[in-house]
């Protein structure tokens, strides 16, 4: 799957948990180890120009010049009741997630305002206790790095995800809320993602933004693909917390045969409202159109994304994301889809140890040819819901519980599922 660029709601709005005391000054960390949720659909947010995979941890650094690193593990014990996916064949099984954590870096990490340098990564591991030749291990990598001159800022981001797995999991979702709808079932798939940008004030008020995507999706038993994309924007500070951008992204995507390369153009809307410290908006809309190299007239489809991120109380958070995209099939030759998705998280802290969590959403995936001679009539509805309830039983240590049921609705009945997970989980966090 390929995806044409936007900035990620999950870096726009990033988690906000409370710093460490000033004591600590030999390394930096949360102090809870449930951290609040962000807004993210697939992939942690949209394969967009900022950080489509977010790191595991918000690292606070107060002092620009110094070095920073946290670590931890969570290990998860789960039984699914259809592990594969299958619409005809479901296995149920016992599975334990063996998910050990780095974030080390130097600089100012979290205000990106000097210059900084950032690594993410996260092996997952999975062990089922009757399906031994189906045990699995992925790997997050997340490398980040920016300089701020006088009026000018560079961002360079490398992600890289090697997932064996039915799941798109990302460093904020490894419980398997968004499925691989396109696979449908446990395939191999190599995420290479290079994202480079600029910023430029040319006034108080008015800024340019010049950003270069290139997303590479590699499935080493599918169709592979990757893109090349560039895009200008220009900014203007409206209000003192409100701004809106207008600009242009274009590019060029190639599809291994036997479908079609494939170029396009957009023409995006951005906004963005930090109200208060309790509410802030993210929102981009705008068309693309997209040219093929087969036998077929240009798509033009509508694009957007909206984060959103609410604390009406101290202890209270909603988050919400919403997007849409075009993307590659994998799996099926000469075509696309367009996923359209809508994602809720909700987490409430009780008597300071308690934490309640829920979290929703709806996917829908609509199939397109890009050549004349293919039928495209595949469509998906995909939706999840996963309730949960962690405690803190010291600063550095968690334990917790969740359930999981998601479900795909297609018009091809191969595709169709339903399943179920019941999780425990422990969380250090260091």
């Amino acid at each position: 799957m390929s995806a044409a660029s936007l900035p990620s709601s999950a870096e726009a709005f990033p988690s906000s948990p409370e710093p460490l005391s000033s004591s600590s000054n030999y390394a930096v960390a949360q102090t809870t180890v449930v951290p609040a949720p962000v807004p993210a659909g697939p992939y942690g947010g949209l394969m967009g120009n900022r950080n489509v995979f977010p790191g595991g941890e918000t690292v606070y650094s107060g002092e620009p010049r110094r070095f920073h690193y946290a670590f931890g593990l969570t290990v998860r014990g789960v039984w699914d009741d259809n592990v594969f996916l299958s619409h005809t064949n479901r296995v149920s099984g016992y599975y334990f997630a063996i998910e050990p954590w780095l974030t080390i870096g130097w600089g100012d990490m979290q205000g990106r305002n000097q210059a900084y340098l950032r690594l993410d990564y996260m092996p997952s591991i999975i062990l089922y206790t009757d399906h031994s030749d189906e045990d699995a291990v992925s790997h997050l990598i997340h490398l980040e790095a920016g300089y701020h001159f006088s009026r000018l800022t560079l961002t360079a981001i490398q992600d890289i995800a090697i997932l064996d797995s039915a799941n798109l999991n990302s460093f904020i979702d490894t419980t398997g809320l968004h499925a691989n709808l396109d696979a449908s079932g446990v395939h191999r798939w190599n995420i290479f993602n290079t994202r480079l940008r600029a910023d430029y004030d040319l006034t108080a008020k008015v800024s340019l933004q010049a950003e270069l995507n290139v997303p590479i999706f590699d499935y080493p038993d599918g169709i592979s693909d990757g893109t090349v994309s560039g895009g200008l924007y220009i900014y203007y500070k409206w209000l003192p917390k409100v701004s809106v951008g207008i600009g242009g992204t274009f590019g060029y995507n190639w599809v291994e045969d036997p479908s079609t390369n494939q170029t396009f153009e957009q023409v995006n809307l951005r906004f963005s409202y930090d109200a208060t410290a309790k509410l802030n908006i993210y929102a981009s809309a705008g068309v693309e159109f997209r040219q093929f190299d087969g036998n077929r007239d240009d798509y033009v489809s509508p694009v957007f994304e909206v984060g959103a991120t609410y604390n009406p109380f101290v202890n209270t958070t909603f988050t919400l994301a919403a997007g849409r995209r075009i993307y590659n099939s994998g799996y099926l030759a000469n075509q696309d889809f367009g996923g359209t998705y809508v994602v809720g998280r909700f987490q409430q802290r009780l008597f300071h140890r308690v934490y309640l969590g829920l979290t929703a959403g709806y996917e829908n995936d609509h199939y397109i040819s890009t050549d004349n001679d293919v039928s495209a009539t595949r469509d998906d509805d995909y939706w999840f819901i996963e309730p949960s309830l962690d405690v803190l039983i010291t600063r550095w240590l968690s334990t917790g519980a969740y359930y999981l049921h998601r479900q795909n609705s297609s018009s091809d009945d191969f595709n169709s599922f339903y399943d179920n997970q019941v999780g425990v989980r422990a969380t250090v966090r260091f």
